[in-house]
Protein backbone atom coordinates (compact mmCIF):
# COMPACT_ATOMS: atom_id res chain seq x y z
CA UNK A 1 0.00 0.00 0.00
CA UNK A 2 1.29 3.44 -0.94
CA UNK A 3 1.37 6.13 1.75
CA UNK A 4 0.22 9.64 1.06
CA UNK A 5 2.76 12.36 1.51
CA UNK A 6 2.06 14.81 4.29
CA UNK A 7 4.67 17.35 3.21
CA UNK A 8 3.33 20.64 1.94
CA UNK A 9 3.77 21.28 -1.72
CA UNK A 10 5.37 24.41 -2.99
CA UNK A 11 2.39 26.58 -3.89
CA UNK A 12 4.41 29.54 -5.13
CA UNK A 13 4.21 30.32 -8.83
CA UNK A 14 7.78 30.22 -10.23
CA UNK A 15 6.81 32.58 -13.10
CA UNK A 16 5.87 35.90 -11.58
CA UNK A 17 3.64 38.15 -13.65
CA UNK A 18 5.02 41.58 -14.58
CA UNK A 19 3.62 44.56 -12.67
CA UNK A 20 3.09 42.55 -9.50
CA UNK A 21 4.92 43.67 -6.35
CA UNK A 22 6.75 40.33 -6.20
CA UNK A 23 8.01 40.70 -9.78
CA UNK A 24 9.01 44.33 -9.33
CA UNK A 25 11.07 43.51 -6.25
CA UNK A 26 12.71 40.43 -7.78
CA UNK A 27 13.79 42.30 -10.92
CA UNK A 28 15.23 45.36 -9.19
CA UNK A 29 18.77 45.98 -10.48
CA UNK A 30 21.48 46.95 -8.06
CA UNK A 31 22.46 50.60 -8.30
CA UNK A 32 26.20 49.90 -8.28
CA UNK A 33 26.13 47.50 -11.24
CA UNK A 34 28.61 48.49 -13.93
CA UNK A 35 27.09 48.46 -17.38
CA UNK A 36 28.92 46.56 -20.10
CA UNK A 37 31.42 48.47 -22.19
CA UNK A 38 29.93 48.92 -25.65
CA UNK A 39 31.73 47.30 -28.56
CA UNK A 40 33.53 50.05 -30.48
CA UNK A 41 32.13 50.43 -33.99
CA UNK A 42 34.11 53.35 -35.45
CA UNK A 43 33.27 52.62 -39.10
CA UNK A 44 29.59 51.72 -38.67
CA UNK A 45 27.41 53.64 -41.09
CA UNK A 46 24.22 55.27 -39.83
CA UNK A 47 22.16 52.78 -41.89
CA UNK A 48 24.02 49.84 -40.34
CA UNK A 49 23.54 51.35 -36.87
CA UNK A 50 19.77 51.69 -37.45
CA UNK A 51 19.55 48.08 -38.69
CA UNK A 52 21.53 46.82 -35.68
CA UNK A 53 19.40 48.81 -33.23
CA UNK A 54 16.19 47.51 -34.80
CA UNK A 55 17.46 43.96 -34.40
CA UNK A 56 18.69 44.54 -30.83
CA UNK A 57 15.35 46.15 -29.93
CA UNK A 58 13.51 43.03 -30.98
CA UNK A 59 15.85 40.32 -29.68
CA UNK A 60 16.21 41.29 -26.03
CA UNK A 61 15.15 38.27 -24.02
CA UNK A 62 11.87 39.33 -22.44
CA UNK A 63 8.77 39.53 -24.61
CA UNK A 64 7.39 42.59 -22.82
CA UNK A 65 10.51 44.65 -23.43
CA UNK A 66 10.92 43.22 -26.94
CA UNK A 67 7.43 44.41 -27.88
CA UNK A 68 7.86 47.90 -26.42
CA UNK A 69 11.31 48.51 -27.90
CA UNK A 70 10.72 46.90 -31.30
CA UNK A 71 7.56 48.92 -31.94
CA UNK A 72 9.30 52.06 -30.66
CA UNK A 73 12.26 51.41 -32.96
CA UNK A 74 9.94 50.71 -35.88
CA UNK A 75 8.11 54.00 -35.31
CA UNK A 76 11.03 56.31 -34.41
CA UNK A 77 14.48 55.08 -35.47
CA UNK A 78 14.18 56.31 -39.07
CA UNK A 79 13.79 59.92 -37.91
CA UNK A 80 16.44 59.88 -35.14
CA UNK A 81 19.65 61.88 -35.45
CA UNK A 82 23.03 60.26 -34.88
CA UNK A 83 23.19 61.58 -31.29
CA UNK A 84 19.71 60.16 -30.56
CA UNK A 85 20.74 56.82 -32.07
CA UNK A 86 23.82 56.79 -29.82
CA UNK A 87 21.65 57.51 -26.78
CA UNK A 88 19.24 54.73 -27.77
CA UNK A 89 22.23 52.40 -28.19
CA UNK A 90 23.25 53.20 -24.59
CA UNK A 91 19.69 52.58 -23.37
CA UNK A 92 19.80 49.10 -24.91
CA UNK A 93 22.79 48.29 -22.64
CA UNK A 94 20.48 48.55 -19.62
CA UNK A 95 18.78 45.43 -18.17
CA UNK A 96 15.49 44.49 -19.83
CA UNK A 97 13.27 44.74 -16.78
CA UNK A 98 14.72 48.12 -15.85
CA UNK A 99 13.86 49.48 -19.31
CA UNK A 100 10.38 47.95 -19.03
CA UNK A 101 9.62 49.44 -15.61
CA UNK A 102 11.14 52.84 -16.49
CA UNK A 103 9.09 53.04 -19.67
CA UNK A 104 5.87 51.96 -17.92
CA UNK A 105 6.69 54.48 -15.16
CA UNK A 106 6.50 51.84 -12.43
CA UNK A 107 10.05 52.59 -11.33
CA UNK A 108 12.15 55.73 -11.25
CA UNK A 109 15.11 55.64 -13.64
CA UNK A 110 18.61 56.36 -12.32
CA UNK A 111 20.05 59.87 -12.56
CA UNK A 112 21.69 59.15 -15.93
CA UNK A 113 18.21 58.69 -17.49
CA UNK A 114 16.11 61.10 -15.38
CA UNK A 115 16.10 63.97 -17.89
CA UNK A 116 16.48 61.92 -21.07
CA UNK A 117 14.27 63.12 -23.94
CA UNK A 118 14.61 59.64 -25.42
CA UNK A 119 13.15 57.96 -22.32
CA UNK A 120 10.34 60.54 -22.32
CA UNK A 121 9.58 59.64 -25.94
CA UNK A 122 9.64 55.93 -25.04
CA UNK A 123 7.23 56.56 -22.17
CA UNK A 124 4.77 58.33 -24.48
CA UNK A 125 5.03 55.38 -26.87
CA UNK A 126 4.47 52.94 -24.00
CA UNK A 127 1.33 54.74 -22.78
CA UNK A 128 -0.21 54.02 -26.19
CA UNK A 129 -2.86 56.68 -25.70
CA UNK A 130 -4.22 56.00 -29.19
CA UNK A 131 -4.88 52.37 -28.15
CA UNK A 132 -3.07 51.07 -31.23
CA UNK A 133 -2.93 47.28 -31.48
CA UNK A 134 0.76 46.51 -31.57
CA UNK A 135 2.57 43.46 -32.85
CA UNK A 136 6.20 42.58 -33.27
CA UNK A 137 7.43 44.27 -36.47
CA UNK A 138 9.10 42.19 -39.17
CA UNK A 139 12.87 42.40 -39.45
CA UNK A 140 12.70 43.43 -43.11
CA UNK A 141 13.97 46.89 -42.21
CA UNK A 142 10.93 48.72 -43.51
CA UNK A 143 8.30 49.97 -41.07
CA UNK A 144 5.03 48.13 -41.38
CA UNK A 145 1.63 49.62 -40.69
CA UNK A 146 -0.22 48.18 -37.75
CA UNK A 147 -3.22 45.99 -38.61
CA UNK A 148 -6.60 47.77 -38.74
CA UNK A 149 -8.62 47.76 -35.49
CA UNK A 150 -11.29 45.11 -35.12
Amino acid sequence: MRKLSVTSRCLVDPWLLPNTPEHESSTQSKQDVTLPTPIPRPHESIEAKRARLIYQSRKRGTLETDLLLSTFANDHLAEMSLSELNEYDKLLDEPDWDIYYWSTEKREPPARWQSSPLLSKLRVHTRNEGKVTRRMPDLSGSPLPNPPPR
